[in-house]
Order: structure tokens, then C-alpha cells, then sequence
């Protein structure tokens, strides 16, 4: 079994490496980006995603997060897969603040 520490470590690492594309992809030019879109949008935004919600809250979380990005994205486009992501962030704060209530 992995230690905790060694699971953050390896998972901050790939959370920071995943995001160098997606950099590159936001700066640089127009014309050039055509040709990584699909990578930054169907591969290292959800890796990244699944990596951050992983460390953040878990894996349960982090999976219903890229699933809810990806089915959201591909059904909405980008505006409705944000707001999921604001919705599923805003869901779990509630839920673990009634959580809380009710162990007291």
C-alpha cells in the first residue's frame, strides 16, 4: 500500500505537469493551438481535474467531477462544464457542513 504522503506527492506532480499543456495551449496563438485541442480538452484538463479534486476531497469526488466535465462539455460546451464544476464544489461544501451538523 502507498503511503499518503507518496499519493499527494505523486499527485501534485502529475497535477502541475498536466498543466504545463493546458498553459501552453491558453498563450499561445490561435493558429497553433488547432492542433492540441483535443488533447487539452478531452485528456489534461480532466487529468487535471481528477488529480485536484483527488487531493482536495478524494477519489469518489474527483470522479463524479470529470464526468460531470466531460458529459457537460461534450453535451454543453464549455460554459455548462464550468458551471458544473461551481455546482459540484457549492454541493459538497453543503454537504459536509450538514454532515458536521448532524455528527454534534
Amino acid at each position: 500500500m502507498i503511503s499518503n504522503a507518496s499519493k499527494r506527492a505523486i499527485l501534485r506532480c502529475t497535477h502541475l505537469i498536466v498543466s504545463i499543456p493546458v498553459l501552453g495551449y491558453i498563450y499561445e496563438p490561435a493558429s497553433e493551438v488547432q492542433q492540441y485541442a483535443g488533447a487539452a480538452r478531452f485528456v489534461f484538463v480532466p487529468v487535471m481535474i481528477l488529480s485536484g479534486y483527488w487531493m482536495y476531497a478524494g477519489i469518489i469526488l474527483a470522479i463524479i467531477g470529470v464526468a460531470l466535465w466531460l458529459g457537460a462539455y461534450r453535451l454543453s460546451g464549455f460554459g455548462a462544464a464550468l458551471l458544473s464544476q461551481v455546482a459540484l464544489f457549492i454541493a459538497w461544501k453543503i454537504w459536509l457542513v450538514i454532515r458536521a451538523r448532524h455528527s454534534k
